[in-house]
């Protein structure tokens, strides 16, 4: 789960496809899936379905963190690690 809220996280206002968080995080689609079904029915996730981009395609379920998903989110994923620079340093 922390994988996938990682990866949701990062973009929070995008709508993101199953595939591409598939790819993004490694998941199968039996664990991903799961995951978001059972996200979005605890509030963390919304869903929505989006029409293709081309003609001919089937509509696809699209997903984004809600409000209490990022909260959640950046209570639960580790902070990004600290990046210093020579002048930060000195």
């Amino acid at each position: 789960m922390l994988l996938l809220l990682e990866s949701l996280s990062a973009h929070t206002q995008h709508w993101r496809h199953g595939y591409d968080l598939m790819k993004e995080t490694g998941l199968l689609s039996g664990t991903l899936y799961p995951l978001l079904i059972r996200m979005t029915d605890q509030g963390l996730v919304e869903a929505e379905w989006r029409e293709p981009e081309h003609p001919g395609r089937p509509a696809r379920h699209a997903y984004r963190l809600t409000n209490a998903g990022v909260a959640f989110a950046r209570a639960a994923t580790p902070a990004a690690p600290m990046t210093f620079t020579k002048a930060a340093l000195a």
